[in-house]
């Protein structure tokens, strides 16, 4: 197991357009693993562009994640479901770069973005997360996310159907 962080050494830093290529990097490393995302091919920079751009500072932003000043991965608030009566929900997404994985970063971050997400004006937080990724739905329950929903082998990874589980969080606003 990969040694632990010192919390004190971790930061967010809103993303600019010059990171673009590094967090396409790191979500492209997630895709063969079949466990984080439905893309089953790597994406482009360019086809992110539009997705970048729409995250926002004030609203929904989008965040490296830093040791000291070294880059460990990206999270970001997404709108949900893009009707004005969810405008207090969003999406949870985070991804570490493989070196990060299992030395505490995801706690430290996502524990972060609970913190400020009522800042944004955000009275409930949700996470979409494949039924097979144990270490996902592990660290979203400790951070107090619950269990939803569930949709049945909706996902279909290579020929193998896969869950989706739906978590949610209410947030103190």
């Amino acid at each position: 197991m990969a040694a632990s962080v010192a919390v004190s050494d971790l930061h967010l830093r809103l993303a600019d357009r010059a990171d673009l290529d590094r967090i396409v990097a790191t979500y492209n490393a997630a895709i063969p693993s079949r466990l984080v995302t439905a893309d089953l091919q790597p994406v482009t920079v360019e086809s992110r562009v539009p997705w970048f751009l729409a995250h926002s500072p004030t609203r929904r932003p989008l965040w490296l994640l830093l040791e000291r000043d070294d880059y460990r991965g990206w999270l970001s608030l997404q709108s949900f479901y893009g009707r004005p009566a969810y405008d207090g929900v969003a999406e949870v997404s985070l991804y570490l770069d493989p070196s990060a994985q299992g030395r505490g970063m995801g706690r430290w971050a996502l524990g972060t973005l609970v913190d400020r997400a009522p800042s944004y004006a955000l009275h409930t937080l949700l996470g979409f997360i494949f039924g097979h990724n144990l270490p996902s739905l592990v660290l979203f329950d400790k951070l107090g996310f619950s269990r939803w929903g569930h949709l049945p082998e909706v996902a279909n990874m290579d020929g193998v159907m896969r869950d989706l589980i739906i978590v949610g969080k209410k947030l103190s606003t």
